[in-house]
């Protein structure tokens, strides 16, 4: 598996747990906004880590460490996903999986095999807007299945979406809510311009505290938790 970065103790990143986290290298979206570049972009990739470093590592904090969070890019795009999961439920972590919902094939087989305890699934836009915001071919039907099957498992989940003003009005987040109805938890993340691929969204701002508590409001009527971060 192609591995960008390994951040080796994280509190936040798996809910409750502490964790590590493995970020894969490479994706097949180009959100203008993504604070990480150096995984998205070929120019900007730098040199893999050695799956037998990380895993070496991991031994050494077992008992320390409770989980791990596999993020990216995109990890289901690493074709031996699978194979490396099924090594870390070996090591008895929990295991955490961040993913844009483009796979659901291969998030199928990781729920049917029960290789992941937690599934955190990015909703980029209400699907007319997908392709417009990513500026790739995305096959909308795929993003929809994939959350379907989410809210459909017992697995704990999330969704979440990230909120630059530009890209997506009030109606687009509601809209959003309506395709997560019932989720166990929907974050609405605040942009925040520290690092993008494209560089002109270092300019981009983000919604008010103020807007957001009134978004919140409206999201909770069809999700049992609405988290702003």
């Amino acid at each position: 598996m192609k591995i960008g970065g390994l951040q080796k103790v994280s509190l936040i990143e798996y809910p409750g747990k502490i964790s590590a986290v493995i970020f894969t290298q490479g994706c097949n979206f180009r959100c203008p906004y993504c604070h990480n570049p150096e995984l998205v972009d070929p120019d900007l990739y730098g040199d893999c880590l050695g799956e037998e470093e990380i895993f070496s590592f991991l031994e050494k904090r077992r008992g320390k460490l409770e989980a791990v969070t596999v993020t990216g890019g995109e990890p289901t795009i690493q074709p031996d996903l699978a194979v490396f999961l099924r090594r870390l439920k070996g090591m008895e972590y929990l295991v955490k999986i961040d993913s844009n919902g483009s796979h659901p094939d291969i998030l199928e087989e990781l729920l049917r095999e029960k290789l992941v305890d937690y599934i955190a699934m990015d909703v980029k836009a209400p699907l007319g807007k997908y392709e417009k915001i990513m500026g790739t071919t995305v096959d909308c039907n795929k993003i929809k299945r994939s959350i379907d099957m989410i809210l459909a498992s017992e697995i704990d989940h999330e969704f979440r979406t990230t909120v630059p003003r530009s890209l997506l009005e009030e109606k687009d987040l509601l809209a959003i809510g309506r395709l997560v109805k019932n989720a166990r938890q929907y974050t609405i993340q605040k942009f925040v311009p520290s690092k993008t691929l494209n560089p002109s969204f270092l300019k981009e701002t983000t919604y008010s505290d103020e807007e957001f508590s009134v978004l919140k409001k409206k999201l909770e009527k069809n999700i049992q938790a609405v988290v702003v971060k």
